[in-house]
């Protein structure tokens, strides 16, 4: 530095330190305080000037923790007295390492935010600790490159958030992957570009997607979107379509019955579904399905099973766990899930 600080920012750049610094595992003493203050920020500061402006620190809120010492020491007499020393200084902090691995872990879980954006909070999350934290960390530089590309994903859900609280309708583009590896919106029946105008209710997180639980304007049922395949999205005036009038959200959005009813975020109606599966999966089964499936007919290596799902989600899912599960009803859904069987069986066939 060309200058030595003013020690107006004393106490600003003690606070710094215990950010960067200190936890419970790494305290400072006031001495180690005064000699980061010298080296790294050019200011000098006698232990006196360093224990007042902690101690100011404590009194504005700041959790400060320290241990005391008594030690006798000489008086201006050159008599012995007690004296208490203070050291040990360490700033508590408000997430704990592993609560921040989890925020972290969680970032990069997703499957809807883009590379450059989760990169940024993820170093947003790792300046809530100290530089100890950040060293037992450096595996989280390795991101994918290929992580989806919606920039307007934070406008997004901005904007909703803005809708939803307002109670007002959006308009929006709705996009697919090409083979290109880019999105494209979706077009109508004539070539054009479609607009959706939508009554949104609720942004929900599942299977590493975020989703708007809303209702389509022009029908009467629900509907899902992804919201990182949403662009151009707009708030409009108009008031949004009570929940009253939307099929299935008659008594308003029970947000862990819904996600239980579509594991897969289709939109079409639920309806009651039972399957024999084997024992060994009824953990997975009561993480897709919720506390509220219903179990009858155990035997030692099977147990029946009675859930309220999407019809498309159920046939998908009974696929997906084919050989662990049978379903037995509905029967039209039996001989749906009988029938893609069979055309996947004659595709490998060939």
């Amino acid at each position: 530095m060309d200058s030595m600080q003013p020690k107006k920012l004393l106490i600003i750049n003690i606070l710094d330190i215990l950010k960067k610094y200190t936890d419970e595992d790494h305290r400072l003493s006031q001495k180690e305080i005064a000699e980061i203050l010298e080296t790294e920020y050019d200011m000098k500061a006698d232990r006196k000037a360093i224990k007042r402006n902690l101690m100011n620190l404590i009194e504005f809120g700041y959790e400060i923790e320290y241990s005391e010492a008594l030690r006798m020491v000489k008086n201006s007499k050159g008599e012995l007295e007690e004296s208490y020393i203070l050291s040990d200084f360490y700033l508590v902090r408000d997430f704990t390492d592993a609560e921040l691995r989890l925020l972290i872990d969680s970032l990069l879980f997703s499957k809807h935010i883009p590379y450059s954006q989760c990169k940024e909070l993820i170093e947003k999350i790792e300046g809530l600790s100290n530089k100890y934290f950040k060293n037992k960390v450096k595996h989280i530089r390795n991101l994918p490159e290929n992580m989806p590309q919606n920039k307007e994903l934070f406008l997004t859900i901005e904007i909703l958030d803005e809708a939803i609280s307002k109670g007002k309708q959006v308009a929006f583009k709705y996009n697919d992957m090409g083979t290109d590896k880019k999105q494209h919106p979706r077009k109508n029946s004539e070539g054009n570009v479609r607009e959706y105008i939508v009554n949104p209710y609720q942004m929900v997180a599942t299977n590493g997607r975020y989703y708007l639980v809303c209702n389509y304007d022009k029908y009467s049922n629900v509907s899902n979107y992804r919201l990182d395949r949403i662009t151009d999205i707009r708030l409009l005036e108009m008031p949004v379509k009570t929940m009253k009038k939307v099929e299935g959200l008659e008594h308003g959005l029970d947000l862990p019955k819904h996600m239980a009813e579509h594991i897969y975020m289709f939109a079409d109606k639920t309806e009651k579904v039972t399957f024999r599966a084997k024992k060994y999966i009824v953990t997975e089964i009561i993480d897709w399905f919720g506390k509220d499936v219903k179990f009858s007919d155990e035997t030692d290596d099977e147990v029946t099973a009675e859930v309220r799902v999407s019809r498309m989600a159920m046939k998908f899912w009974a696929m997906q766990y084919g050989e662990h599960i049978t379903v037995t009803s509905p029967e039209s859904l039996v001989n749906d899930i009988k029938n893609a069987l069979q055309k996947a069986v004659e595709k490998y066939g060939k």
